[in-house]
Formats: C-alpha cells, structure tokens, sequence
C-alpha cells in the first residue's frame, strides 16, 4: 500500500501537522540465567574437554573458566601448565590453526588461570566443585576483565598470543 500523496500546494501544512513516529525504546535485554555446575556435570565437562570430545561450539568462555576451575582444584600450582597443554591439545583435534588472530592465547590463558585460582582461593572448599566452578564462572563473566591489566594493543599482539608478557597497565598481584 502506498503512502497517500500530499498535493505540493499543502506540503508546508502536512509537513507542520506531521507526527514524527516516536523511536522504539529500547527494553533491558532479559537476565541471563546463571550456569549452575554439579560436581558431575563439571566432571564431564572436564572429561569431555581433556578427551577432546567436546564440540568445539561447546568451549565458550564460561567452559573455559569451568574447565579452568576444575583443573585449579584438580592441579593446583600446576594447572597453568596443565591448561595450557590441554588447550593446544583441544585446539589441535579441532582443527583451529595458531594465527595472530586465533587459536592458543598464552598470556590470556595465563591471566585466566591466574584469577581463577584467585577466586577460588576465597571459595570454602566444602563448597564442592560443582558449586565453586558456578561461583567462579559468574565472576569472570566479563570478557574484558584482562584489559584492566593490558592495553588492548598490547594484549592482542603476536607476541603476546604466543608467550607471556607482562601487564602494561596494572600488574597481577
């Protein structure tokens, strides 16, 4: 259907009587609920990702800091080593190639097991695992936590993606 036409000599009069349409307003986006771990259903996530038979679809980032989770309290002062090995592992059966804009982050891979281990340091570990990966996870929720340390150039360089380096902003404590 066709918006009737205003003959030439009215235009000034419609364009003055003109309702403009009011702009959609914007409703908050829904809550999203929060991932709640067992300590089976953390278990088999682990197991999934460390047999590299999880979908690759299936690795999020709160995957990542689960999976991490479990490795801290599995591994302790050695899940860093532990992550990193699994994650190239992973990356490799799943065909992700090491780019300078994908695949294994080492110093992200670093800050994360660094703060997890933080915030599982403050979790009571009668908690269980399940109930400590669920915490841990909604606290590093946001992705863009490492930049209150890194310069986000700094961050997504090769060298960084490839070895560690130190925060240019604030350090690690």
């Amino acid at each position: 259907m066709r918006a009737p036409t205003v003959p030439a000599s009215d235009a000034p009069v419609a364009a003055a009587v003109r309702v403009p349409t009011p702009a959609p307003t914007l409703a908050p986006p829904p809550a999203v609920p929060p991932i709640v771990y067992t300590d089976a259903s953390l278990a088999e996530l682990l197991a999934r990702f460390e047999a590299t038979t999880l979908a690759r679809a299936e690795f999020t980032h709160a995957a990542h800091v689960a999976v991490g989770t479990a490795v801290v309290l599995r591994d302790g002062p050695r899940a860093l080593d532990v992550l990193r090995d699994a994650i190239r592992r992973f990356n490799a059966a799943h065909g992700v190639a090491q780019t300078p804009d994908g695949g294994y982050h080492e110093t992200l891979t670093h800050f994360y097991a660094w703060a997890v281990a933080r915030e599982v340091a403050q979790l009571d570990p009668a908690l269980g695992p399940g109930a400590i990966a669920t915490r841990v996870v909604a606290a590093l929720t946001d992705r863009s936590l490492p930049l209150r340390h890194w310069t986000k150039p700094r961050l997504m360089s090769w060298a960084a993606r490839t070895g560690f380096v130190e925060p240019d902003l604030r350090p690690l404590d």
